[in-house]
């Protein structure tokens, strides 16, 4: 018996219908039926964050969602951050600060600290950490993630996007 379920989501800009299982994670969805690798699979239990992307404006890990959960949802993924060829702040602060080291945790992070930013323009050291509880990286000591995050937060406030 084939269970599949039609699902119609707008990813980066672009409708997509698909059928899927019930049981398909978002994640799953869109790296394997859309292709867009960028959103990774860190440790499928929502302890890394390397899944976060924004879900209706939100940031959220896309593996506690099922695909059929976001029926009708708009999704943004690392890939559709940047605007018209141009990186998004929060990217560009990761290269200028060398925010990121293998890059494995970094579409996650990104996509929370562009998150952070939306909700709150100017965070402080604290509010950006704690911005990040839910995002671990094993490469770093997150100094430079913070500072690539403090880096975007004044691009942005100078209107520079």
């Amino acid at each position: 018996m084939d269970d599949s379920r039609t699902i119609s989501v707008t990813v980066n800009g672009v409708k997509h219908r698909a059928e899927v299982e019930p049981r398909t994670l978002l994640v799953y969805f869109l790296r394997e039926h859309l292709g867009l690798t960028g959103t990774h699979v860190g440790c499928d239990t929502s302890q890394c964050g390397a899944c976060t992307i924004h879900l209706n404006g939100r940031a959220v890990k896309s593996c506690t969602i099922l695909a059929v959960q976001a029926n009708g949802a708009e999704i943004t993924t690392i890939e559709g951050l940047a605007r018209e060829g141009a990186l998004h702040p929060v990217q560009e602060g990761f290269r200028e600060k060398h925010g990121l080291q293998c890059g494995y945790c970094t579409p996650g992070m990104i996509m929370s600290a562009a998150y952070l930013l939306k909700t709150n323009p100017s965070p402080t050291e604290d509010e950006i950490k704690h911005a990040l509880e839910g995002n671990l990286c094993r490469c770093t000591g997150y100094v430079n993630i913070v500072e690539s995050i403090r880096w975007a937060a004044a691009k942005m406030m100078k209107g520079e996007e």
